[in-house]
């Protein structure tokens, strides 16, 4: 026995590197298939599918406009007599805002207007047919005729009587009867001058005349007018470019009003996300210059074209917002948000986490630490959340992506959940 043990001992001395060796290599063949396993499970980041809220909106920009606004023009040339406000100032409607010299203007509208009166007098004699005195002249001439021939008439009649008894000869009738035709004629010539005093070229003339003179006082008269600048309505005067003294021409801005009780959001929004769009589509509006503060309007009017702003192509959409304290004023940029949809209590995960197929989204859903494809549903999104309304339920876990470059995730890969 104890030589057997001695040989064990001298065969373990003689050959303990080899031992040693062996023992090096199944340790390594342990470990590699170790980590073989272990290289088959994918790490893992998971989300829980919860009920939250969710907006899916449009983000772009816009720029504040007056909702009613007023601009004055100088008609002419001329200089600015008076300006009785200045920027900033809140005027009632009817308020006298700025004179304009109107000394030419008064002079030109006094002669359109004698020449409009001289026209239409001249219309009314052409329509009764002459002035007064020659409708009496034309009456008084016509009165006669009519009388001359009523008794050429009765003239006649006496011939003839007389020619039946043998008491006049066939000449006297003849010459009563020329007579009464030449006084008849009379009469039917200064009737028919009673009818038709003007011939049409004549009437077309004077009614041309009267056309000429009224167009002459209107364009004075809006002069006139133009040249005291009203408010048209209660507002705030925004823009006044002139001063008092100085010289205008026609077509120069005097001054602008707006009721900024009320403004214009003219939004830019960008090509693909106009189909996207409907009126009364809740609307918030905020300023870099006020932060925190947002107002809320609707989507009052859809573009109607597409155009080319910069380096996008955008329609224009509107907003009508309520601006009682006047903070937001005109022309300021400010961002616009588009509320598309929103929707309370509903199931959502991470964006993320849903991924599509021939246009078919999924999940990957991590049951027993396996991944499992489903197919789902989804109602709205944004940029950070994804509505599901079919496919998953409440508290189950989706894959987001794996830590390990190395490995994809599959449908039935084993995964564990890490954070």
């Amino acid at each position: 026995m104890a030589l057997m043990d001695k040989d064990k001992s001298t065969f373990f001395a003689r050959h303990r590197w080899l031992v040693i060796t062996l023992g090096a290599v199944l340790a390594i063949i342990l470990f590699a298939s170790f980590n073989s396993m272990r290289d088959d499970v994918i790490p893992v980041r998971a989300a829980t599918v919860e009920r939250s809220s969710i907006r899916s909106v449009i983000s772009t920009n816009g720029k504040i406009e007056p909702a009613q606004n007023f601009e004055a023009h100088a008609p002419i040339n001329t200089t600015v007599r008076r300006v009785f406000v200045k920027e900033g100032d809140h005027v009632r409607r009817g308020q006298v805002l700025l004179q304009l010299d109107d000394t030419g203007v008064r002079s030109q509208a006094a002669q359109a207007a004698a020449q409009l009166k001289g026209a239409q007098a001249n219309v009314q004699a052409v329509e009764r047919g002459g002035s007064q005195e020659e409708v009496i002249t034309l009456q008084t001439q016509l009165a006669k005729a009519r009388t001359a021939r009523d008794a050429a008439q009765r003239s006649v009649e006496a011939f003839r009587r007389l020619q039946a008894k043998g008491a006049a000869s066939a000449g006297e009738v003849k010459e009563a009867e020329s007579s009464l035709q030449s006084a008849q004629a009379d009469v039917n010539f200064y009737e028919q001058k009673q009818k038709e005093r003007y011939s049409r070229p004549e009437m077309e003339h004077v009614d041309a005349q009267k056309s000429e003179a009224q167009a002459a006082y209107s364009a004075a008269a809006d002069i006139l007018q133009k040249s005291n600048v009203v408010a048209l309505f209660d507002g705030v005067v925004y823009l006044l470019p002139v001063k008092q003294g100085g010289y205008v021409q026609p077509g120069d801005l005097l001054l602008q009003e707006a009721d900024l009780s009320k403004v214009l959001v003219r939004a830019y929004v960008d090509e693909p996300d106009i189909g996207r769009l409907a009126r009364g589509q809740k609307t918030e509006v905020t300023w870099d210059a006020i932060p925190g503060r947002t107002w809320e309007g609707a989507v009052t009017t859809l573009p109607s074209t597409v155009k080319a702003r910069g380096t996008r192509n955008v329609g224009e959409m509107t907003v009508l917002l309520d601006n009682a304290d006047f903070k937001l004023l005109p022309n300021t940029n400010v961002s616009v948000t588009i509320v598309i949809a929103q929707h309370d209590n509903v199931l959502t995960i991470p964006r993320e986490a849903l991924r599509q197929d021939d246009s078919k989204p999924y999940v990957y859903q991590v049951v027993e630490e396996r991944l499992r494809r489903r197919d789902v549903v989804v109602a709205a999104s944004n940029l950070t959340k994804v509505e599901i309304s079919n496919g998953l339920t409440d508290k189950d876990l989706v894959a987001l992506n794996s830590t390990s470059n190395m490995k994809s995730l599959r449908d039935g890969s084993s995964v564990k959940v890490v954070q």
